[in-house]
């Protein structure tokens, strides 16, 4: 029961020790036709509208004229993520996403990055970060403390929000399941309208799980700058 319940996310199958479901980080590739490479097509145009709108928002929130390059990494973030997740919802596939080996190999370095580049070149704006305005004097160690611990478990927090509402749906669906061949046959069909419901709430989540980790990331670098 637990074995086919978390096999979804047991990135264990194997041929000769490769982890052969990692490979499904890739198979998006796969579903693109050749058209959208090579010509336009309604698919490039309406996926290139989705980008530029996105592009668009996240140089609002850079607010930086000399950053606004920034955006080619987030809008690729955001890309990758997307795809990852709506493959999870494919049957037999991989949910890579669900994986903090995953997460935290996108989170950590973003954030390693941004905190290096912000201490090096903008170490007087990095100080005034930890000590928000008006604060009282006795209260700016405790202010200080806060937000430090704030920024350390920032890449933490990117990579859990992402896993955990991954995890979350598909083990949910996988739980439900599961209890089918217990059920009547109005049982079954009830229980097929509760799995398709959640599967369009799972759409909404890969969508949003893309757009959430591409924003904050995108309103962390705009702190450094």
């Amino acid at each position: 029961m637990m074995n086919s319940t978390f096999s979804i996310f047991d990135p264990m199958s194997s041929l000769m020790n490769w982890n052969l479901n990692w490979v499904s980080t890739m198979l998006g590739l796969l579903f693109i036709p050749q058209t959208f490479w090579f010509s336009p097509s309604r698919l490039s145009i309406f996926w290139m509208k989705i980008l530029n709108i996105l592009n668009y928002e996240l140089n609002l929130l850079l607010e930086n004229k000399k950053s606004k390059g920034m955006t080619l990494l987030f809008v690729t973030f955001f890309t990758y993520i997307f795809f990852n997740n709506f493959l999870g919802l494919y049957p037999f596939i991989f949910t890579s996403t669900s994986h903090l080996s995953l997460s935290l190999t996108l989170a950590l370095p973003l954030w390693l990055g941004l905190m290096l580049y912000g201490w090096i070149k903008n170490t007087n704006h990095m100080f005034s970060h930890l000590i928000p305005q008006n604060t009282p004097f006795m209260l700016m160690p405790f202010m200080v403390l806060i937000e430090t611990t704030s920024n350390i478990i920032r890449s933490i927090t990117l990579s859990v929000r992402l896993t955990a509402n991954m995890i979350a749906g598909h083990l949910l669906m996988a739980l439900l399941s599961s209890n089918g061949s217990l059920l009547s046959l109005p049982g079954i069909l009830f229980l097929t309208f509760v799995q398709f419901f959640l599967l369009i709430l799972e759409s909404a989540v890969a969508i949003i799980q893309a757009y959430v980790f591409t924003v904050l990331s995108t309103l962390y670098s705009s702190e450094v700058n």
